[in-house]
């Protein structure tokens, strides 16, 4: 949808809705639920599809988290996980180092078969067992990130999820030592929820959702896991600490 521009000054519809909202974001209190759409559409005059629209600017802020059944809430922005990019670190460790506690649902340890391409990519026959682990990541009560690992049952298999298992594959594999560990290789982008992952983080299937997809490889070269991290908007903060080009 085309956004109205601003013309000598005057501020659009869409402006002013955005601003509104903005305002009423700023009054609440976290954890304050919204009016449902048809009421806030009525009470912003504004059209349902154009409040959507302005809405989902204030998720991708992390401002706002919709979760599935139940409407629309202000985020709470003191739950937040921040960090650099530059180090391998699990959940946990972050957490801990900014004194706060996760705590794992959902755990889900499954055999697949590897396709082709994950074959290829983890060093196996195609059709051989490998284990995906995946489970929901909690602050307090709220589900704020799905994680999901593909590993070859040589690399890791059920044995080791039965005790004392956080949520952590990365921890498991460094405080065991074998394989050694060396780096992993991460493409990051935003996709809408999946129906799974939607369903484990309470959202409406379709929302944007920031996704690491990695590749963690062994100091012989051989990839180990191959990992989907799904994060909630408004519960972590990334940065990177970047070089300036030479030309």
């Amino acid at each position: 949808m085309a956004r109205p521009r601003e013309i000598d000054g005057v501020e659009s519809p869409y402006q002013r809705l955005q601003r509104e909202l903005g305002e009423m974001i700023g009054k609440a209190n976290p954890g304050d639920k919204l009016p449902t759409e048809p009421d806030l559409a009525v009470h912003m005059g504004v059209s349902r599809s154009t409040l959507r629209e302005a809405m989902r600017s204030f998720e991708t802020q992390g401002l706002l988290i919709r979760r599935q059944g139940a409407g629309t809430f202000v985020a709470d922005n003191s739950n937040l996980l921040e960090t650099g990019l530059e180090m391998l670190e699990s959940l946990e460790t972050i957490a801990a180092r900014s004194g706060m506690e996760l705590s794992m649902g959902g755990l889900e340890v499954e055999h697949i078969p590897a396709v082709k391409k994950l074959a290829e990519k983890l060093g196996v026959a195609v059709g051989e067992r490998l284990v995906c682990v995946s489970r929901a990541i909690f602050i307090k009560s709220q589900a704020v990130a799905f994680l999901e690992d593909i590993l070859p049952e040589e690399i890791l298999n059920s044995d080791y999820l039965q005790d004392g298992f956080s949520g952590s594959v990365l921890d498991l594999l460094i405080k065991r030592g074998d394989p050694e560990l060396d780096y992993s290789s991460t493409e990051i982008k935003v996709i809408p929820a999946p129906r799974r992952v939607a369903r484990a983080l309470d959202i409406q299937r379709g929302e944007g959702l920031l996704v690491f997809e990695a590749d963690l490889t062994a100091k012989n070269g051989r990839i180990v896991d191959h990992s989907y991290s799904y994060f909630l908007p408004g519960y972590f903060r990334f940065h990177v600490n970047r070089r300036i080009g030479i030309i």
